[in-house]
């Protein structure tokens, strides 16, 4: 372990030395300029007793809203009216990126108060508004102090726990699985089916996803995101001598991801965010949502396939319409987000315009070390230092918990969708480390029970008080439901090897979530498409298989053996294809009915003679002149061939 990881592992066992870095101090100074300058011109129209409409406007800098004061009557009212819009205006902020939109109430209010300002100046207006503007202010100290006062509570109680814990999470953790020894059973074929049934659609197609907006995590790109990281996952580590329809299915959520529906948000997110209306390349600035899950996507495919078609220039390109089109590939998107994390002064960079979300970041890192793993590139050692540093120091409260996310240009934070039960396991992509020492933190606060489901089998069950209203949401679909909870659960607990809890929320799905199998397809019917494609995940996972997916890929002995490259789907379901470098072995079920069906093989060696073994009856065949050949087996349930030369 290096000396980084192990400070990472350790540091939390110290209080930090305070609760804002130097970057986010200096953006409050900034803040608090900013408004003394806005304060002074807000009254410079009173000083110089100009009309009452210039002083309705002036005073409506001061607080959105202020200005109506001025006006007095009935528009008293627009005080709270304006105060509950900016907070509307706020969301829509933090949702899409729209600057515009406190912008334009705060000002708009301001204009709208000096329009309605008759021929004098309410009187106790001039002292009024800035005892609002103080008493906002004021609320929302409050609100911090006590809010830093709790975790400073919950880091002293997280210090009694933290090192038993952290044990406990090494103690229980099973060891890897070894190279060539898995396979998928029934279960984990029919989760997959979910995945594969959407994933080999025509490309643009999107029967089966949950469609509702395309800014938050009901967004497109993220289901995309996770179902082919699933495909990816199984194909890495079950599979990785199988080509055919699985390495299909993930091209076509690769070139899906390109169509205008999934990524012209930007477009909008350009204009009221970044004030830009001509640029609108969704891989240029920011946008981290975009270049940190994709490029993932991307090199997860490359690494786990051996395909390296996407690195080739303009092989991904987002093309807006026929005059419009941002030419990329997996070279410039990993090198827009090293770009990108270099000139930000936090280091992590934004999602959306000016919002940036450190567990979004985590999907950048990820996408530099899964670029690494493909292409040999050096990026996240390059970057990791300032990276890491920046997380402690200005994403890091005073419980210790990575905040939610951070205003790039106020530095203010919001604490939401931080729980480290929830990121862990990819936190441990690129960094074990802080991965485990999440974890540990994160599985103790659960306060979970594995109790028997009244038929011999755990469950996992937690108490009301260990889980906050959010954390009983599908961020999927925006309602309430445990299925993203549940699998959030069991992918951490899978990732670090404590497969006791990860069988516990397995089940727990299976109960509480409306499992249906549709013609061989598992479908968790009360979650949505998000937590559907995490479940997936949750399922097929086994102890470090998130990291070793995108950052190491299948063994080397499987590189250059034969493949299996053609099968039918659903008539053939491949759940095992595994080379010892000139061998392959297989197993398949039926996905349909059983009876007989036609393999294709490639990278044979030409003119070899092979022994089918394991098949209804032995066959000798010989490669053609392309290594390549055709095979017809009989399939019953689970069948298992190996495919060996016959002089080995």
């Amino acid at each position: 372990m290096s000396t980084l990881e192990q400070d990472v592992l350790g540091r939390f066992l110290r209080l930090p030395d305070s609760h804002q870095g130097p970057v986010t101090a200096a953006r409050k100074r900034r803040n608090h300029l900013v408004y003394a300058v806005l304060a002074l011109i807000a009254y410079t129209p009173v000083f110089l007793g100009l009309s009452p409409g210039w002083q309705a406007a002036g005073l409506g800098l001061l607080l959105p809203g202020a200005g109506f004061l001025a006006v007095g009557g009935w528009a008293l009212l627009g005080l709270p009216l304006t105060l509950a819009a900016a907070w509307l205006s706020c969301i829509a902020w933090f949702w899409a990126g729209n600057v515009m939109a406190p912008l334009a109430v705060w000002l708009g209010s301001a204009l709208v108060a000096a329009f309605l300002a008759g021929d004098s100046v309410w009187g106790p207006a001039p002292w009024l508004a800035p005892l609002a503007a103080a008493g906002t202010w004021f609320y929302f100290y409050r609100w911090e102090q006590q809010r830093r006062a709790a975790d400073r509570e919950r880091f002293v109680a997280r210090q009694g726990f933290y090192a038993e814990s952290r044990a406990e999470v090494e103690t229980r953790a099973a060891s890897e699985p070894a190279a060539g020894t898995r396979e998928l059973d029934q279960a984990q074929l029919d989760a997959l089916r979910y995945s594969l049934n959407r994933a080999l659609q025509p490309v643009g197609e999107f029967r089966g996803y949950t469609i509702i907006d395309q800014f938050q995590p009901a967004a497109l790109r993220y289901q995309i995101n996770h179902l082919c990281y699933g495909l990816s996952l199984a194909q890495s580590q079950y599979t990785p001598n199988f080509t055919g329809y699985l390495s299909h299915a993930q091209r076509n959520l690769i070139e899906t991801y390109l169509c205008p529906r999934v990524w012209d948000y930007w477009v909008l997110e350009s204009m009221w965010g970044h004030f830009n209306f001509s640029n609108f390349d969704p891989a240029a600035k920011d946008n981290v949502m975009l270049t940190g899950y994709y490029g993932m996507q991307v090199n997860a495919y490359m690494l786990a396939s051996g395909d390296r078609r996407y690195a080739e220039p303009g092989s991904l390109t987002f093309r807006l319409n026929e005059r419009t089109a941002y030419p990329h590939d997996a070279h410039s998107i990993a090198k827009s987000v090293l770009d990108n994390f270099n000139r930000s002064d936090f280091c992590l960079f934004p999602c959306e315009p000016n919002w940036v979300y450190p567990v979004c970041n985590m999907y950048g890192m990820g996408a530099l070390a899964s670029h690494d793993a493909v292409f040999g590139s050096r990026y996240v050692p390059s970057v990791m230092p300032r990276w890491m540093e920046s997380l402690e120091r200005e994403f890091t409260d005073e419980k210790g918990s990575i905040v939610g996310l951070r205003s790039y240009w106020t530095g203010h934070d919001v604490g939401i969708f931080n729980s480290e039960a929830g990121f862990a396991f990819y936190a441990n992509i690129s960094s074990p480390a802080l991965g485990r020492r999440l974890w540990a933190v994160g599985r103790k606060e659960l306060s979970f029970c594995i109790a028997d489901d009244g038929h011999g089998r755990p469950r996992l069950t937690f108490p009301n008080s260990a889980l906050t209203f959010l954390d009983t949401i599908d961020v999927g679909h925006y309602k309430k439901g445990m299925l993203f909870a549940y699998a959030a659960v069991a992918m951490s607990a899978r990732e670090f090897g404590d497969d006791e809890l990860a069988e516990a929320a397995l089940h727990a799905m299976d109960l509480d979530c409306g499992l249906e199998n549709v013609d061989g397809a598992a479908t968790y019917t009360t979650g949505s498409g998000l937590a559907n494609a995490w479940s997936v995940e949750a399922r097929i996972m086994r102890a470090g298989d998130y990291r070793n997916t995108f950052t190491k890929g299948p063994a080397e002995e499987t590189r250059s053996g034969p493949l299996l490259a053609d099968a039918s789907y659903p008539d053939v379901l491949v759940a095992k294809a595994y080379s010892h470098g000139d061998d392959l072995e297989l197993v398949l079920y039926p996905g349909r009915v059983g009876g007989r069906q036609t393999l294709g093989l490639a990278r044979l060696k030409p003119g070899q003679r092979y022994d089918l073994r394991g098949a209804s009856s032995r066959e000798v065949f010989e490669a053609d002149a392309r290594g390549e050949a055709k095979l017809s087996v009989e399939l019953h349930g689970r069948t298992a061939l190996h495919v060996v030369p016959v002089d080995a």
